[in-house]
């Protein structure tokens, strides 16, 4: 897989201490996340059960927030602490330099995600109750934060509490919103895609922005604007709001280095896609549903947008990357996904066969039908669903060799 290049860290960070980090993602889409940590320069990598744990400075640490395409979440791991009972937890806790992480103007909550018998054995309640008591004792005097158990508060700063094996590992939440959500989402496509989702399938799928890239049933547009994000050398999340990550309202915030990082993901994006972008679907209002979200996002005038059935397009360029997530059996009648998959097939057979073709389709899809080349079939997770994408191209149709 192709990997962006970023700009390089300034000159005294490697001066500086390397923090801990913890990047979640679907386990299915953690060899990406791979790679992309070792394109940000990371080379010390971790991988665990839904995640990679990183050691960084500061400065990578910001950055990841902002390019990272497929990360769920990020966490600051702060401490790992014994907790085989809630008395030595409440001791661990209380002794940690909370003034160091949080500040006492911003409330905050407490997430505890027990992955074993003898952590379940403890009790959720009991564990975030025990959390919270404690790192209020930490602060020892009137300072200190206050607790919403209710997680509503404005400003809040999330802790995560992972407890197995007799031990806890603390993790303040960085990201805030998860990271799929990059600021741009309008609603009103009844199968939307996450953006983290989507950014996997590209990346799967070797795209680099190098190539013409062609989503044939776009609804939303969110593959088409992923696309774009990679070939203008865009960070997914830089528009994302003043306030919007959750290490803006922890201690030890950085606002100065925080403008500098963001300063250079906007200095490295390139006035024009490296190569063209295009998007299309049956249904004219999804179509201009694609094109608001692009605007939103700020690469409408990089995506050409067009109403046309899958069939009766014709190919934008002489090769290139076609990705669709196609629909489902739910959202067309099952009768029909059979000879939708059919004239699928053909119309890449037919038209398509120079094009490299990546499709999201179910598990349990007549994906036989299409009659595809296949390079790699991966399985991933859409929401509830279990789905694969399908990597390949279409072996030249007999009229080609006639």
């Amino acid at each position: 897989m192709s990997t962006p290049a970023f700009p390089p860290r300034t000159p005294d960070a490697q001066a500086t201490p390397l923090l801990r980090w913890l990047a979640t993602c679907p386990e299915d889409t953690k060899p990406v996340l791979v790679r992309e940590l070792l394109a940000l320069g990371i080379s010390e990598l971790r991988p665990t059960y839904r995640a990679v744990a990183f050691d960084a400075d500061l400065e990578t640490g910001y950055r990841a927030h902002l390019w990272l395409r497929t990360a769920s979440r990020i966490q600051r791991v702060v401490a790992e602490l014994p907790a085989a009972s809630l008395t030595q937890l409440h001791a661990g806790v209380a002794v940690l330099p909370w003034p160091t992480w949080l500040r006492a103007d911003r409330p905050f909550t407490v997430s505890a995600i027990l992955t074993d018998q003898a952590s379940r054995n403890l009790g959720e309640a009991e564990v975030i109750t025990t959390v919270a008591h404690a790192i209020v004792e930490g602060f020892a005097d009137a300072s200190a934060p206050k607790f919403a158990p209710d997680s509503e508060a404005n400003n809040l700063v999330t802790l995560v509490a992972h407890l197995r094996g007799g031990n806890c590992t603390l993790g303040l939440d960085t990201a805030g919103r998860a990271l799929h959500k990059r600021g741009w989402r309008l609603p009103g496509h009844p199968a939307v895609l996450k953006e983290t989702l989507a950014a996997a399938i590209l990346l799967l799928a070797d795209y680099d922005g190098t190539e013409p890239l062609l989503d044939p049933m776009c609804g939303s547009g969110t593959l088409a604007i992923e696309a774009a994000y990679v070939a203008l050398g865009k960070a997914p999340l830089i528009h994302r709001g003043k306030d919007d990550f959750g290490f803006e309202h922890q201690a030890g915030f950085d606002r100065t280095l925080w403008r500098r990082v963001c300063d250079q993901a906007r200095a490295t994006k390139r006035a024009a896609p490296l190569a063209p972008v295009f998007a299309a679907d049956l249904r004219p209002d999804f179509v201009e549903l694609a094109r608001k979200s692009a605007l939103r996002a700020r690469v409408e005038k990089h995506i050409s947008f067009s109403c046309s059935a899958f069939q009766a397009l014709v190919p934008p360029a002489p090769t290139g990357l076609l990705v669709a997530n196609l629909p489902y059996g739910e959202r067309i009648g099952r009768g029909e996904v059979t000879n939708l998959y059919r004239d699928v097939g053909q119309t890449l057979r037919e038209r398509f066969a120079n094009w490299r073709v990546a499709l999201l389709v179910p598990a349990q899809a007549p994906r036989e039908t299409l009659g595809l080349r296949l390079r790699q079939e991966v399985t991933l997770q859409n929401g509830a669903l279990e789905v694969r994408l399908l990597l390949g191209g279409m072996p030249p149709s007999k009229s080609r060799h006639g």
